[in-house]
């Protein structure tokens, strides 16, 4: 199997995984350990076959993953977040190039504000008094899917 078909194959892979995450996450308000660490493990291959050398592209991407991770990590600390939500902000930094993930996280903060609306409409409409527990994965998994459109569907890339 050639490269240029492992492209593909590793965006519809990774789709799979966000979409799994989004709708588990929905549904249990828990992603799998498994699903986090499949993301970030073949992230080393969709690197090979993008032609991404160890130095200084790989390193870029272990590195910002490593900030990014950092960042999320006070959200989770201060309750804003749960840990598999970062663990899956942090494995999508791993695919993402620095301007995409930018792009990605806006779409993620909106998303998630849609997200938040809805569960705090359901929680009015079922008449809950409790904390709503908004299941941020599936603003993650959806801006995901939307950053790995890009070089699906991009055919005139350069």
């Amino acid at each position: 199997m050639g490269w240029n078909i492992a492209l593909p194959i590793l965006i519809f892979v990774l789709g799979g995984l966000l979409v799994s995450a989004g709708i588990e996450d929905a549904r249990t308000r828990e992603i799998a350990n498994w699903k986090n660490a499949a993301v970030a493990l073949l992230a080393p291959v969709w690197w090979y076959a993008n032609g991404l050398d160890v130095w200084p592209d790989m390193a870029l991407q272990i590195c910002g993953a490593l900030a990014v991770f950092a960042v999320f990590l006070v959200a989770f600390h201060f309750g804003m977040m749960g840990g598999g939500d970062v663990k899956l902000i942090v494995a999508l930094a791993l695919w993402l190039p620095f301007p995409a993930f930018l792009s990605m996280l806006m779409v993620m903060s909106i998303a998630g504000g849609v997200v938040t609306i809805v569960m705090m409409i359901e929680r009015t409409l079922k008449k809950n008094a409790g904390q709503i527990e908004v299941p941020y994965g599936v603003a993650i998994a959806f801006a995901g899917l939307l950053a790995l459109r890009e070089p699906l569907l991009n055919q005139f890339q350069s």
